[in-house]
């Protein structure tokens, strides 16, 4: 197939590309790099299915029109502004980036009658209750700029099946880390807290550290999203991915620095924005896309570290 990846030389992007070269597509890339590397995709410049990193924005029509003259088969789409606390600073560009860009590449896909997958986010979610698992049911709750900018723009997403019949899907991975997450800023905390260990600097927690996360290895999460785009059973629906175990944020730093002398606690720089409990049932994604995530989180840590250590990010 010819499949457009939007977003593709960033964190989870770059992998969604490795697997969509191994299963022998022919892949275009669109970034602007204000988030994704060139250093990311490098590996894949050799490969005769790697037909072209466009540098561009997805907010120029000029750039979709001349891309999607390729005829794709499937459109990943991951490009997105996806840090909370910039969102909650400059809730513009978020809401230009996650929902009026979407808009451009769905209307491309409309016209052009492309398959999208749609890249939203476990932010979305109200916390999980009980020992219950968020599933696809669970209530959302917008907390941030960025969950009400994804949440738009799935409903829109979702429109388009509904209104113009296109074959959509609407994915919310839970929290993803591995190799080629950026171990600075916010968001990788798996990254940030193996950089801190490997550096000898002290591990910061933002506020109590009793919050929880559902960590899903980055390979298991580009596996999940490339069965989404495959698999017909899943248009016009919305399916999560994720490990299925929750840690605390606690508990995740006494896993991988193994000292409690190094564990600091500062001020949460946005607890209004926080979900205090976040863990994944993962059954609609098993059901109908025969996926399960293969790497524990101790597995996925040691692959992560091992990488960083390999890159010099310390």
């Amino acid at each position: 197939m010819k499949i457009l990846v939007t977003g593709g030389a960033g964190f989870i992007g770059r992998w969604v590309v490795d697997q969509l070269l191994k299963d022998n597509h022919q892949v275009w890339v669109l970034d602007d790099l204000s988030n994704g590397r060139r250093e990311n995709l490098e590996t894949f410049y050799q490969d005769k299915n790697f037909m072209d990193l466009v540098v561009g924005d997805i907010k120029d029509q000029h750039i979709l029109n001349l891309l999607f003259n390729q005829k794709f088969d499937i459109c990943f789409h991951l490009a997105a502004s996806i840090n909370v606390q910039d969102s909650i600073d400059d809730p513009k560009t978020t809401f230009e980036n996650d929902v009026i860009g979407t808009f451009n590449v769905l209307e491309q896909c409309r016209i052009h009658s492309v398959k999208m997958v749609f890249m939203s986010t476990c932010m979305v979610y109200q916390q999980a209750d009980g020992s219950e698992g968020i599933s696809e049911k669970n209530p959302a709750k917008p907390a941030s700029p960025y969950a009400g900018s994804k949440l738009a723009a799935e409903n829109m997403c979702l429109s388009y099946y509904h209104s113009y019949g296109l074959p959509i899907t609407v994915i919310r991975p839970f929290n993803t880390y591995g190799p080629y997450q950026k171990t600075g800023g916010e968001g990788g905390v798996v990254a940030i807290f193996l950089k801190n260990k490997l550096a000898g600097q002290p591990v910061n927690i933002y506020g109590s550290g009793n919050q929880t996360r559902d960590l899903l290895f980055v390979e298991d999460c580009a596996r999940f999203i490339v069965k989404a785009g495959y698999t017909d059973q899943v248009n016009g629906e919305i399916v999560n991915a994720g490990l299925g175990e929750d840690i605390s944020i606690n508990k995740l730093a006494e896993l991988i620095v193994d000292d409690q002398s190094r564990i600091k606690h500062i001020q949460h720089i946005h607890p209004q924005s926080e979900i205090p409990r976040l863990v994944c049932d993962y059954q609609k994604a098993k059901r109908l896309l025969d996926w399960n995530p293969s790497y524990s989180l101790k597995e996925g840590i040691k692959k992560t570290e091992s990488w960083i250590q390999s890159t010099n990010l310390i």
